[in-house]
């Protein structure tokens, strides 16, 4: 009987089957029509791609400090101030020894010639005041320019070095808090820099004294003379 049941079921379930899916089939509704695909979206703008960012540091103020060009120019520098120092120096006394002899002639001099030695004695004094402002102008005009000349090689050498590193960003040291020792180059800056520049020579500036108050604006007439002897001592 079992047998039997074996053979039998196969031919059965044709039968049985085939009327349920008939049935399914006449009672199932039609699909729907697919609706209509939306339009699609505009498409974003497209971003580039971001960018690696490769840092470098510099200590700016160590290489002017340390570089040898920069040791050379300011030797220069406060060499050529001495050799100022003691040609003011000594104008400064030839000016003091003529205020004493004024004053002590002020007794046997009369008003007026009192007078028209005092306004030449200030007058030599402005004089050195200009002479004065006029080296101290030239001096700073020299160092400023020969510092000039080693920050244009400065920045040749890490514009290099930059590019080596392909480094797209370079910082002052003195602008950062903190930041990792490894983006500082600036020992490699400072190699090269007394590799390309071992030796510096200042072009001085020709002291210019400026001109004088009284030769752009003439003394108002009736005038006070313009230095009294006895005001100058000490």
């Amino acid at each position: 009987m079992l047998l039997l049941y074996f053979r039998i079921t196969p031919l059965l379930l044709p039968f049985v089957c085939a009327p349920f899916g008939s049935a399914v089939a006449q009672a199932q509704p039609a699909p729907p029509a697919p609706a209509p695909a939306p339009p699609a979206p505009a498409s974003a703008p497209q971003l580039p791609p971001a960018q690696n960012l490769t840092v470098m540091v510099v200590d700016y103020q160590a290489l002017l400090q340390n570089s040898k060009a920069a040791k050379m120019v300011r030797g220069q520098i406060e060499q050529k101030r001495g050799e100022y120092t003691k040609e003011i120096s000594h104008q400064e006394e030839v000016l003091r020894a003529e205020r004493d002899t004024l004053q002590r002639q002020q007794a046997s001099l009369s008003p007026e010639a009192l007078n028209q030695k005092g306004r030449d004695f200030q007058q030599k004094v402005n004089e050195l005041e200009r002479n004065v402002q006029g080296k101290r102008q030239a001096l700073e005009k020299s160092n400023g320019d020969a510092l000039q000349r080693i920050q244009e090689q400065m920045l040749k050498i890490i514009a290099d070095i930059a590019k080596q590193r392909k480094a797209n960003l370079v910082f002052q040291r003195a602008d950062l808090v903190l930041f990792d020792q490894g983006f500082d180059v600036t020992d490699e800056v400072l190699q090269k820099l007394d590799e390309e520049m071992p030796a510096l020579t200042v072009n001085f500036v020709a002291p210019t004294p400026p001109p004088s108050a009284s030769a752009s604006t003439p003394p108002a007439a009736g005038a006070p003379a313009a230095a009294n002897p006895k005001a100058k001592k000490k």
